[in-house]
């Protein structure tokens, strides 16, 4: 299980009905409702597989996984953070664009 290095203590609520259910299940497994809900949680945990992506779009838009594309936003936003940016209107956008 965990030692007392790696374990990081948390208070969670719960409804009555649950525990009571949880408790029936720890007594027919002869646990106390601790040590089954903790053992329960790292159980269902380690099935879990997480995965961070470096693609900071919301919907996951395949552009952002282009490491060209990446820089030149990352470029903007060091840019924009050091003052050398500007924001553009709508109307302006559309005029450089011909629209």
């Amino acid at each position: 299980m965990a030692t007392a290095l790696n374990i990081k203590r948390k208070n969670i609520d719960l409804p009555v009905d649950t525990l009571q259910k949880l408790s029936i299940m720890a007594v027919a497994q002869g646990k106390s409702l601790k040590n089954f809900i903790e053992t329960l949680l790292i159980s269902k945990a380690n099935t879990v597989s997480v995965e961070v992506s470096e693609n900071p779009s919301p919907s996951g838009d395949p552009w952002f996984n282009d490491p060209e594309n990446m820089a030149s936003v990352n470029k903007g936003i060091a840019e924009h953070k050091a003052g050398k940016g500007r924001a553009y209107s709508m109307d302006e956008i559309k005029g450089l664009l011909g629209v």
